[in-house]
């Protein structure tokens, strides 16, 4: 699955890399960056987690 996140969309709120920091990191201002953009597994798991928790809801997990 891929992983994507929409940099209009992200405010900064962290809540994707506190729960899942092997896929999303801050970048030096505090917005998301996807640091495995191909997930499945665990990673996938996790990655949904973070997504899940954005509340602008900036974060695509998907096919492709």
């Amino acid at each position: 699955m891929k992983v994507s996140v929409d940099p209009n969309l992200c405010m900064g709120h962290g809540q994707c890399y506190a729960r899942a920091p092997q896929v999303y990191q801050p970048d030096e201002d505090g917005y998301c960056v996807v640091i495995e953009s191909d997930v499945d597994g665990d990673l996938l798991r996790d990655a949904i987690r973070g997504a899940e928790a954005c509340p602008e809801r900036a974060i695509t997990v998907g096919e492709g």
